[in-house]
């Protein structure tokens, strides 16, 4: 007999123990291999799904659940959701969750520790050792530049950023942060953050680390312009979207010692990168792994399980998925069906 139950995608290959949850509930999809989806693909897959549960790889539109009928709700394992239009999603009455929260602290950790790569040059001196270099070595070679009380500028005081603020306070920093809107005064006061406007930020930081959302407001909001406010001595770490940084304005400022490093773990055309900044040394890359502990990984899987199996009416939280993002699409849902 046909399953009858709904059935939801899995896009990529995730933890099979986690997943395997799903199917208490559902007639479970699972892509075998890890790869980038076309969009006819992904509209493909959506068209006789009730969920899915994607990943940053996978873009969904309005184009890819045009002939979806069943589709009530997408899981986004992620923080960051600008793979998917949520307006379009949302107007369609599709609900949309997130996985915040969960990788906060892991995500703060990595940031300070790219962030600390680019400063110390660890990743260029890495290189150079393997390359049989150390032979050259003289008193200055591979100087970098130091954290311990220096200034630390955050762009974007979320729940990373003030993670970030936190560990700055052992290395007795000093830290400036910019945000859409200041804090409240106890929670800069336990971050021991000041806040200054984003050029003062600019000017003043000898470290600035950005964990900003994007949007199409932010795009290059780190550019040419910006850089040239910048500290020639200062490092900028970008653990937020690449799409935030002018990757070419970056490599100029680089290139020409306007700017003395930086620490990437996003890009703009990811997973494809610049290829200036492939060839620069004063640039440690990482590939976008800020979250990627085994127990953080996890545990963003499991909220997102959590998220899309409430999201379809089952489980001790139905109709009510612990973090939507679109929380409108909840009161006006599409109706339940059963899939062919």
């Amino acid at each position: 007999m046909a399953d009858l139950r709904p059935r939801v995608w899995v896009s990529q290959p995730l933890f099979g123990d986690l997943v395997g949850r799903l199917r208490e509930h559902f007639d479970v999809i699972e892509t075998a291999a890890v790869g980038t989806h076309p969009p006819e693909e992904i509209a493909a897959m959506l068209a006789s799904c009730d969920g899915a549960l994607v990943t940053l790889n996978d873009r969904v539109g309005a184009a890819e659940v045009a002939h979806a009928p069943r589709l009530r709700a997408i899981a986004n394992v992620g923080v960051g959701y600008n793979n998917l239009d949520v307006a379009a999603l949302t107007r369609a009455g599709i609900v949309v969750t997130n996985t915040p929260d969960v990788l906060t602290e892991t995500t703060a950790d990595f940031g300070f520790a790219l962030m600390m790569a680019a400063a110390r040059r660890i990743s260029e001196a890495e290189r150079w050792l393997r390359e049989g270099q150390w032979r050259q070595w003289s008193f200055e070679t591979m100087l970098g530049g130091d954290v311990h009380g220096t200034t630390l500028g955050i762009l974007g005081m979320g729940r990373i950023g003030q993670g970030i603020a936190c560990r700055a306070s052992g290395f007795r920093m000093r830290v400036l942060y910019h945000n859409r809107s200041r804090l409240a005064a106890d929670v800069e006061g336990a971050c021991r953050a000041e806040y200054v406007d984003y050029d003062t930020l600019l000017a003043q930081s000898d470290h600035l680390i950005l964990v900003l959302p994007y949007s199409p407001a932010v795009h290059h909001l780190v550019d040419a312009a910006a850089i040239a406010k910048m500290k020639p001595t200062a490092t900028l770490t970008n653990i937020a979207r690449g799409g935030i940084v002018d990757e070419d304005a970056l490599a100029d400022a680089l290139q020409s010692g306007r700017l003395a490093a930086a620490g990437l773990d996003v890009y703009e055309g990811e997973p494809a990168i610049n290829p200036r900044l492939l060839a620069l040394r004063n640039v440690v890359l990482t590939p976008h792994i800020a979250s990627g502990s085994l127990a953080t990984r996890r545990a963003m899987v499991a909220l997102a399980v959590d998220n899309l199996t409430a999201a379809l009416g089952f489980g001790p939280r139905a109709g009510d998925p612990p973090t939507p993002v679109n929380a409108m699409a909840l009161a006006h849902p599409r109706k339940p069906g059963i899939s062919k």
